[in-house]
C-alpha cells in the first residue's frame, strides 16, 4: 500500500474510507472546548471526539456514565464552532440508545440538530443493532465501538483487556462485519489483543480506529488531556504522553501568583 499523503480540505467519512484504502493513517482525539478543539483542529488530527468521556476529565466523575444528552450537546456544540477541517463524531451517552431505538433516533437527530456535529458514536454490536439501523436510515452517519466498552464498566467489573477468550473475540469479528455491513463508516476498538485488532482491519473495508489495539489497524484515538500529561493518574500501557502539561500550568500559575503578590504584575508596560 502507498503511504504517500494526499491533502483533504475536509473530512469527510468519504475521505476516511479513501484514506484506509490508501493505506493512509487515521489520527483521531478528543475535544470538549471550542478553545482546544480549534488547535486540535488546526494540527491536523482527522477526526474530533467529542466523547463521553468529557463525564471523566471535564467534570471528575469516576465513569462516563453520568454524563447526559443536553451535557454533550453543549460540548459538541462548542467544538463545532472552532473546526473547519476535521470530521467532528459525538458519543450518545450512556442511557440514550440502549432500550429503545426510537429513542436513539431522537438522541441522535438532538446531537446533529443542535450542535452541528458530522457523525455520532454509540458503544456495542448486536445489541445496539437496531438502534444503529435506524439512526443510519435517517441519513446519520454511525461510527461503532467494541471491546471495551467504558459505559458497560459495572458489567464487566473491570478495565482490563477483552477479548483475550477465542468466545469472545470471534463475537467482535462478527460484530465488526455487523456493523460495516449494516452501514457504520468506521468502528472503534478499545483495549483488545493487537492481533484480533489488525484481523479486524483486515476483514473489514470501513477504517478500524485503535485505542490500547496494536499499531496494525487503520488509526489510532487517544484522549486529548491524558496525552498532553494532564492526568497524572491515569497511565495505561497504550498510553504515550507527549508533554508534560500538568506540570508546565502548575509552573506557570505558580509564577503568576507570585508576581501579584510581589507586584511585579502588571509592571509599567502592562498597564494604561
Amino acid at each position: 500500500m502507498s503511504s504517500a499523503k494526499k491533502k483533504y480540505a475536509r473530512i469527510t467519512t468519504k475521505t476516511l474510507l479513501e484514506m484506509k484504502a490508501n493505506g493512509e493513517k487515521i489520527s483521531m482525539l478528543t475535544a470538549y472546548d471550542f478553545t482546544l478543539g480549534g488547535i486540535v483542529d488546526q494540527a491536523g488530527i482527522d477526526i474530533i471526539l467529542v466523547g463521553d468521556s468529557a463525564s471523566n476529565v471535564m467534570a471528575g466523575h469516576e465513569t462516563t456514565l453520568p454524563i447526559t444528552l443536553d451535557q454533550m450537546i453543549y460540548h459538541a456544540s462548542s467544538v463545532v464552532r472552532a473546526v473547519k477541517r476535521a470530521l467532528v463524531v459525538v458519543d450518545l451517552p450512556f442511557g440514550t440508545y440502549q432500550a429503545d431505538s426510537k429513542e436513539a433516533l431522537r438522541s441522535a437527530i438532538r446531537i446533529m440538530k443542535e450542535s452541528g456535529a458530522h457523525a455520532v458514536k454509540l458503544e456495542g454490536g448486536i445489541e445496539v443493532k437496531e438502534s444503529i439501523e435506524r439512526i443510519l436510515k435517517a441519513g446519520i452517519p454511525v461510527m461503532g465501538h467494541l471491546g471495551l466498552t467504558p459505559q458497560s464498566i459495572y458489567k464487566f467489573g473491570t478495565y482490563t483487556v477483552r477479548a483475550r477468550e477465542e468466545e469472545e473475540a470471534a463475537r467482535l469479528i462478527e460484530d465488526a462485519k455487523m456493523l460495516e455491513n449494516i452501514g457504520c463508516f468506521g468502528i472503534v476498538l478499545e483495549k483488545i489483543p493487537s492481533e484480533l485488532a489488525a484481523e479486524a482491519s483486515q476483514l473489514t473495508h470501513i477504517p478500524i480506529i485503535g485505542i490500547g489495539a496494536g499499531n496494525k489497524v487503520d488509526g489510532q484515538v487517544l484522549v486529548l488531556h491524558d496525552m498532553l500529561g494532564m492526568n497524572k493518574e491515569f497511565s495505561p500501557r497504550f498510553l504515550r504522553r507527549y508533554l508534560d502539561l500538568d506540570q508546565l500550568l502548575h509552573e506557570a500559575i505558580g509564577k503568576y501568583s507570585a508576581d501579584v503578590k510581589s507586584q511585579d504584575f502588571p509592571n509599567q508596560n502592562e498597564q494604561y
